[in-house]
């Protein structure tokens, strides 16, 4: 069926005028995901960044056991991860800080 030169070209232009009929789609898609568009820019400049040093071998290592050594920091609060070697999407994650105390 989608070898079909007529199907592929009715499917065309069923898109086409959903496309012509829906024009602001993607904007309003956008305005009601915030979340989803935001992540889609910060995925888009990581690609962006991947695709300008594709060509360098990366000066950094790939893993480090002591990256965090000032304490004053607190990283609290929801953070992406982002995997910068392997291609994967990002992961939303959510840090809280447990005391010392706590059992």
């Amino acid at each position: 069926m989608k070898t079909d030169p007529d199907y592929r070209t009715a499917q065309k232009l069923s898109k086409q005028k959903w496309a012509d009929k829906n024009p602001d789609y993607w904007k309003n898609y956008r305005d009601q995901n915030p979340e989803k568009a935001e992540r889609n820019r910060m995925l888009q400049t990581i690609r962006n960044r991947r695709r300008s040093t594709r060509k360098k071998a990366p000066d950094v290592p790939i893993a480090k056991k002591d990256v965090r050594i000032n304490m004053i920091f607190q990283p609290v609060g929801q953070f992406w991860l982002v995997p910068l070697i392997a291609k994967m999407d990002a992961t939303k994650v959510n840090i809280y800080t447990i005391s010392d105390t706590w059992q």
